[in-house]
């Protein structure tokens, strides 16, 4: 039975890492179709909805049987209950990048961001990918100080969405309403794909500690 649960639990952390890597092929795809204002990039983008909507319904019975199957140890459960939170995140990330290929989808031929504003956004998107990259790398090879490093990322996120904030607020904005909208909306999907990779990376911690984030830390300062 042990071994049998086992290879379910292996087959789960697969289907973990196929989530991460859909979630990132529909970023690579919107930001593409954002700062090239690429219409058949945001095509491509929205049509991997259905595949990403099947493979959740996939994670979600795997989870399921994990739990019904025999009672886990610690260990195991932690990976369960751990994976349960990334499938949602990884979700939650895909649907974010889908709304950026919505913008650049609704307003093809023109660009859905100013120029101003696009180096902010392309940088926005590059530290994504990166993060996600991370992540792979965390499901790989789970390691609570690597998981540690995407903060680092995320700081930087924040500081451009702020710039980009700070823009659109408190200075003379030379664009339309409709623009300033957009960019406002479009930053926050950067900004919070990139929170939910952080959270991905506070599971990963929580996995091969039996920490959470602010837990290990302090232990680690000690």
């Amino acid at each position: 039975m042990r071994a049998a649960y086992r290879e379910h639990l292996n087959a789960f952390a697969n289907d973990l890492i196929s989530m991460c890597d859909m979630s990132e092929e529909v970023m690579r795809k919107a930001h593409h179709a954002l700062v090239g204002a690429s219409l058949q990039s945001a095509e491509d983008a929205l049509s991997l909805d259905e595949d990403i909507d099947r493979l959740v319904e996939v994670c979600e019975a795997r989870a399921v049987e994990l739990l019904a199957l025999e009672g886990p140890v610690a260990r195991d459960l932690r990976q369960v209950v751990s994976s349960i939170y990334i499938v949602e995140d990884f979700r939650r990330m895909a649907a974010l990048a889908m709304h950026i290929a919505n913008a650049a989808r609704r307003r093809h031929p023109d660009y859905a961001c100013p120029e101003l504003v696009r180096g902010h956004f392309s940088r926005m998107g590059e530290l994504d990918l990166h993060m996600v990259a991370k992540i792979r790398d965390l499901l790989v090879d789970p390691d609570a100080d690597s998981a540690v490093s995407l903060n680092e990322d995320d700081d930087a996120v924040d500081d451009i969405h702020e710039h980009i904030m700070v823009s659109l607020t408190q200075k003379e904005w030379p664009f339309s309403t409709r623009e300033a909208v957009d960019v406002a909306l479009i930053a926050r999907y950067y900004e919070r794909y990139a929170d939910h990779a952080v959270n991905v990376s506070s599971r990963v911690i929580y996995l091969t500690t039996g920490l959470v984030r602010e837990d290990y830390l302090a232990q680690r300062s000690r």
